[in-house]
């Protein structure tokens, strides 16, 4: 099915992307694209627990929500919801095993995977179709080619995330009107363990932090409960007594999209806020070390990226990007501490030059 008329005789969609955090800000472009382009379609998110925490204010999508934890308590109750149910078509936009077991759950006419070069968990075992191979995608653009695959364009991802008027209210109350604000979400998930922590170096973040108060820009920082975050909120507070914001592990996802959409720039590592933050139309300033910020960076702040994946590919592997995979990672724990302080200061100053 390759034409616009094709697509509009589709009135059941199901999209499937449970997790993590900044594919399904990607997802929700892509989702939101496709409710406006066929108004009149029934479209049906299958999405995890705690990132439907950031869409739930959304009401012209139907949303079911699987635990990860609890999954085969999660799968039946997708079959039971969906039991008399059947979508025109399903776009698997996540390449798992989980989603691949909740994508049994629903009947369709069509299943639509990613292709090969990009499908795991045996994906492919589970979809009917799979959309073209395409290489070196950004992930949204590579999500971009489902609604593409059923005959619906889309140049230019948009989104449209309601923010929870009661969280608004919350995080407005951390913000003074006369200053620029700032918020840093230093640390990325350590999903492969320390040899893997994207998170760049509490005393970097320090000397950044330094920078922004000289120049008179309110400073918050947020971040979840993990032993990482604490760590570093226990620095960056003794270190600036009465000077920052600290909202570690004192916010909900709803709060966080809240305090970013409110602050006039973010700076993070690879992490779900950088996404978050392209979602409500605010800079980011990505450090990125580890992964290739084309790839995975924020999508409409690649001018703001600060880049030091080639030096870290020709430090820790004595190669290039031309000569690995694209979605390749650098699993060495001094990756990121080739960013240096001064790089971020200077782009900082940049940007706050612009607004």
């Amino acid at each position: 099915m390759n034409s616009l008329n094709g697509s509009l005789a589709l009135k059941n969609i199901c999209v499937i992307r449970l997790s993590a955090l900044g594919d399904c800000c990607h997802a929700l472009a892509i989702t939101q694209h496709l409710r406006n382009q066929l108004p009149q379609a029934n479209i049906t998110w299958i999405i995890g627990k705690t990132e439907y925490q950031l869409v739930d204010q959304i009401t012209d999508i139907q949303f079911i929500v699987v635990d990860k934890s609890k999954l085969f308590k999660s799968l039946k109750q997708v079959f039971l919801a969906l039991r008399h149910t059947t979508f025109d078509v399903v776009l698997n936009m996540h390449a798992s095993m989980s989603a691949n077991l909740v994508s049994l759950m629903v009947k369709s006419k069509r299943k639509i995977g990613y292709d090969k070069t990009r499908a795991r968990d045996l994906q492919n075992l589970f979809c009917h179709e799979s959309i073209p191979t395409e290489s070196n995608q950004h992930v949204l653009d590579g999500m971009l080619e489902f609604p593409k695959f059923i005959g619906i364009d889309c140049n230019k991802p948009k989104w449209n995330l309601p923010i929870c008027k009661k969280a608004e209210d919350t995080m407005r109350s951390h913000i003074k009107l006369d200053q620029i604000t700032c918020v840093i979400s230093p640390c990325s998930s350590q999903r492969y363990g320390d040899q893997y922590n994207r998170s760049w170096p509490i005393e970097n973040y320090i000397e950044v932090i330094h920078h922004l108060i000289k120049i008179d820009t309110q400073v918050i920082i947020t971040g979840g409960n993990t032993e990482i975050e604490k760590k570093y909120s226990e620095e960056i507070s003794k270190t600036f007594p009465n000077q920052i914001t600290n909202l570690v592990g004192k916010s909900s996802i709803k709060e966080l999209a809240a305090i970013i959409s409110l602050s006039d720039f973010i700076i993070s590592p690879d992490s779900g806020p950088a996404h978050i933050a392209t979602v409500t139309n605010t800079p980011v300033i990505g450090l990125y070390a580890m992964t290739n910020p084309l790839r995975s960076g924020p999508y409409n702040s690649q001018e703001w990226v600060i880049s030091a994946y080639e030096e870290s590919l020709n430090t820790f592997m004595n190669t290039n990007s031309e000569n690995v995979k694209w979605e390749q990672k650098i699993k060495h724990p001094e990756a990121m501490s080739l960013i240096l302080p001064k790089t971020v200061t200077h782009c900082i100053d940049q940007l706050i030059a612009t607004l």
